[in-house]
């Protein structure tokens, strides 16, 4: 008898998460497996849906456009921030810090450029508004 993943299916699998251009980003092909119950939210909504139907054994490449993947790269979310509300002293561009929500929740921003008296920080996913490719290979279904 065949195995599929369905919605709510513990299952066993190696992924690779890349860039269009093949450039890998998170892969466990070269180590574990992961496992992963699909509806509760350890994979990314639209990734869990293609899992949803594959056999056991199963070897697909998805390529998803930024809308299906982290979403398109929304501009509202770059903000200048003023370093006196920023939580570190030593900042430089292109490191990710994390911030602090009125209601004590953690989020993270990218700092694109920094200068003596603010920073531009970038709350999108650093993935936002990028094609992705989804490698899978499942293992198992439970």
């Amino acid at each position: 008898m065949t195995q599929i993943v369905k919605p709510d299916s513990l299952v066993t699998l190696h992924y690779r998460i890349a860039m269009e251009n093949g450039q890998p980003l998170i892969s466990t092909f070269e180590g574990t497996p992961a496992t992963l119950q699909l509806g509760a939210g350890e994979l990314l909504p639209n990734l869990e849906r293609l899992l949803a139907g594959l056999e056991v054994g199963k070897h697909e490449l998805f390529t998803l456009p930024p809308e299906q993947a982290f979403g398109p790269h929304n501009p509202e979310l770059v903000e200048r921030v003023k370093r006196e509300h920023m939580p570190e002293e030593d900042i430089a561009p292109m490191t990710i810090m994390e911030f602090a929500a009125p209601d004590g929740s953690r989020y993270s921003g990218l700092v694109r450029e920094i200068s003596e008296e603010s920073a531009l920080v970038d709350f999108n996913h650093p993935l936002a508004g990028k094609t992705i490719r989804f490698e899978v290979e499942v293992i198992g279904v439970l």
